[in-house]
């Protein structure tokens, strides 16, 4: 099954350890990873369940292609990392 990690900067603001989730699609596996813990998917993710503005989620050490359905197809030893994207000059 899918691994989950989450940065410790992510975790600073929510709790939201590492796990192992089923799925076959990024959002499957961030649905089950967020099941018990909306206060996680509130940050992650916007209220129409894509990718925050201020997020970045990667799939096996790239980053998604679709941050707004989570479509991108995971396999059952894939790794997603789930940190906040840095922007400025």
């Amino acid at each position: 099954m899918p691994d989950v990690a989450f940065t410790e900067n992510i975790q600073r603001h929510v709790t939201c350890p590492p796990g192992i989730y089923d799925g076959d699609t990024v959002r499957s596996v961030l649905d089950a990873a967020f099941a018990d813990n909306e206060a996680a998917r509130g940050y992650v993710l916007d209220e129409r369940g894509a990718v925050r503005r201020h997020m970045i989620i990667f799939l096996d050490g790239k980053p998604i292609t679709d941050r707004e359905g989570l479509s991108d197809a995971v396999s059952s030893d894939s790794k997603i990392y789930v940190m906040q994207a840095l922007s400025g000059g």
